[in-house]
């Protein structure tokens, strides 16, 4: 269940994190993973891992910002394995400086750019430079990570990331309708709270999950492979909850 042999996966920002477990997960499903970052040491790290644990994986540095370096890294690796079969729109950014919850009144307009360039254009130029070979061949999927901040208002203080999460959600519901029929389907992850590197950080956030802790890279990794399968062709168009619980609509 789940055989990802004999396809190619591309996913961005997989460096390190989310994006490392996600693209860990396909190899292990037998995918041969193009892992991308925007530094192309974190992507050889992940590469490594990779190799390491008896997958197939090979490097591609670009920035999802810049579409010509999108394009240009796709056709790299569709030079190297034939094609892109799958990919996983992971690189997000929450801001300079990361994700300081910052209430909008307080903003000021120049921060808000590389939430919306990062989570909003950088999915739609990773997914437009693999669509049309997909819909070509009749098989694709393409997966984008959101968050559950672009979803509700729970999250205080992220509105930028919000808008440019939620902004790759309705595009992500669009892009399933037009190119259902074609094969080719396109799902999202709002994912929920995820481990922090200090212990009672993670604690205290475990505490407001009904499962008792927060997510892990291989959880968002286990539902990449789900939608990456044979068995999720009547999957696309939706956006799952992807939060222990957290939130349920």
């Amino acid at each position: 269940m789940f055989d990802l042999h004999g396809k190619v996966a591309l996913v961005t920002g997989a460096g390190q994190n989310v994006g490392a477990g996600i693209a860990g997960v396909l190899a292990a499903r037998g995918a041969t993973v193009a892992v991308n970052d925007l530094r192309v040491e974190r992507a050889e790290a992940t590469v490594a891992a990779i190799r390491d644990a008896g997958g197939t994986a090979i490097a591609v540095g670009f920035d999802v910002t810049d579409y010509d370096d999108v394009d240009a890294g796709v056709r790299w690796v569709e030079g190297q394995q034939g094609r892109v079969d799958i990919l996983v729109n992971n690189a997000g950014n929450g801001g300079e400086g990361g994700m300081v919850p910052t209430q909008f009144r307080d903003s000021e307009p120049a921060s808000w750019r590389g939430p919306v360039e990062v989570n909003l254009y950088g999915v739609m130029n990773c997914s437009r430079a693999v669509i049309n070979p997909m819909c070509e061949r009749g098989w694709g999927r393409i997966i984008t990570i959101a968050s559950g901040a672009g979803t509700t208002g729970l999250n205080i203080g992220v509105s930028p990331y919000a808008g440019g999460k939620g902004g790759a959600i309705g595009f992500m519901r669009h892009l399933a309708v037009e190119n259902a029929r074609a094969g080719v389907t396109a799902n999202t992850l709002a994912i929920g709270l995820m481990g922090m590197p200090d212990p009672k950080v993670t604690e205290a956030m475990a505490r407001q999950i009904p499962v008792g802790r927060t997510g892990t890279p291989d959880d968002i990794g286990y539902a990449c492979a789900y939608l990456a399968s044979e068995e999720a062709a009547w999957m696309t168009g939706q956006t799952i909850q992807l939060n222990g619980g957290a939130v349920t609509t």
